[in-house]
């Protein structure tokens, strides 16, 4: 027999134009409204979540001095696309 995880109804208001979206999703993917609010929100849940890591992370190679000087990575971007490209700043 199959386990299904506990669930627990989330209440939110929502746009009208962003609930009329949600409804034709469904129906194009023959797929519940629930079903579609779950994957949005795990999805969107897995990027904050991503992103809170990459900051955590950013944060730490700050704290250990391991940053680019901002006028040589300008410097670097200003010479895209010219004649003489300078290398990437490491």
């Amino acid at each position: 027999m199959a386990h299904t995880a506990e669930t627990r109804v989330v209440t939110a208001h929502v746009p009208l134009q962003l609930a009329e979206k949600v409804d034709q999703m469904a129906a194009r993917l023959d797929r519940s409204k629930g079903w579609i609010v779950k994957q949005a929100l795990a999805a969107w849940i897995d990027q904050e979540e991503e992103r809170s890591r990459l900051t955590r992370e950013a944060l730490a190679d700050v704290d250990a001095g391991q940053v680019i000087d901002h006028q040589a990575v300008q410097a670097w971007a200003d010479s895209l696309g010219t004649d003489t490209v300078l290398p990437v700043p490491r």
